[in-house]
């Protein structure tokens, strides 16, 4: 998976979800909805942990292709 590659799955999610909030402006999310929102907001997160590991390797010379998506739990388990 390359940079690009990652962008557009990254752009796709995030319209998803503005579909899914603006559908929360004009009435109450469905279960499934508020779901998908949760899924959604962990593979942004996955897919942005994703960029930096390429960033981070590019940077130090290393191969990006080498960079791999972590578990969610990995991903959702970081600090702010």
């Amino acid at each position: 998976m390359n940079d690009s590659s990652i962008h557009q799955h990254i752009e796709s999610l995030v319209k998803e979800e503005e579909r899914l909030y603006d559908a929360a402006d004009e009435r109450t999310l469905q279960p499934e909805e508020r779901q998908r929102l949760d899924e959604i907001n962990v593979q942004l997160d996955r897919y942005y942990d994703l960029l930096r590991q390429r960033r981070a390797r590019r940077e130090f010379g290393e191969d990006p292709g080498a960079a791999h998506m972590r578990p969610a739990g990995t991903v959702e388990g970081y600090l702010q």
